[in-house]
């Protein structure tokens, strides 16, 4: 298993700070979820076709990987036939050319569960898969919102193509939203997962409070376990949402915990 972090942990880092502490750190790959004032990957200037050779050939030459272009298009919302179906293509088109193998979606905003239509949602997932596929390009349906039930997630994938869709499974969720194990959720979407995103947190005063890896009570280890265990081989993604919550540590601090951490962890297992 590979070590990753996404850019939504450091919102006002530029870039050549980003791939700096990647580098320092020894971490395998950058998920790309905003840098710096621009959300909309598409519009980021260091990945445009004048700026692109260079970006790609300075991640080459350090071994990092571009793991994950994460849109926040949301397939279960109103405006989803819309909005959110334009944004996917602009995002498949952009991992297309920069080699990037997955891009993400959501079944709506919020990490809890809130109503949905997921006959819908399914229907648009299916067809932007078939878009995504003729660019080679996976589509992956992130464990938040009523996706984060493993059980409605393994429905919401039944017969799906497994060269276009897969799973995101934020390792997070399905735990803190609906009490599942890892072990429970690996059993209902294993084979569908091709991505992880991790973050630890306590339930305090009725609200969810992020903490640095460890510090919280996410089974963290259990889920390390379970993936090796399946012989999942891909990236685990910090994804620190400092963007959306500016009372959390500084990236420098978190970004550097998380790699120690991590590593030990893997060498525990």
């Amino acid at each position: 298993m590979k070590l990753a972090f996404s850019t939504l942990g450091c919102p006002n880092w530029p870039w050549r700070e980003i791939f700096a502490a990647a580098k320092d750190l020894g971490i395998d790959g950058i998920e790309i979820r905003g840098i710096e004032n621009e959300m909309y990957a598409p519009r980021v200037r260091i990945f445009d076709e004048a700026n692109r050779a260079a970006t790609l050939g300075q991640l080459s030459e350090a071994g990092i990987a571009l793991t994950q272009l994460t849109s926040g298009a949301t397939l279960g919302m109103p405006d989803s036939p819309t909005a959110g179906k334009r944004e996917v293509t602009d995002y498949v088109d952009m991992a297309q050319a920069l080699s990037v193998p997955y891009v993400r979606v959501m079944i709506s905003p919020q990490p809890g569960p809130e109503p949905v239509d997921l006959e819908g949602a399914r229907n648009l997932y299916l067809e932007l898969c078939r878009y995504a596929k003729s660019r080679g390009v996976c589509l992956l349906v992130e464990t938040n919102g009523a996706l984060a039930d493993s059980r409605v997630m393994r429905e919401f994938m039944a017969d799906t193509d497994a060269d276009s869709a897969g799973v995101l499974w934020d390792i997070h969720h399905p735990y803190r939203f609906f009490h599942e194990s890892p072990e429970f959720t690996f059993r209902n979407i294993g084979q569908y997962v091709k991505n992880t995103h991790v973050k630890d947190s306590v339930f305090q005063d009725g609200k969810i409070a992020y903490r640095m890896m460890g510090y919280g009570d996410v089974p963290v280890f259990d889920a390390l376990k379970t993936l090796k265990a399946a012989g999942y081989s891909g990236f685990i993604t910090l994804e620190w949402v400092k963007r959306w919550n500016k009372e959390l540590q500084e990236p420098g601090i978190v970004f550097y915990h998380y790699a120690s951490y991590m590593k030990y962890l893997m060498e525990q297992i």
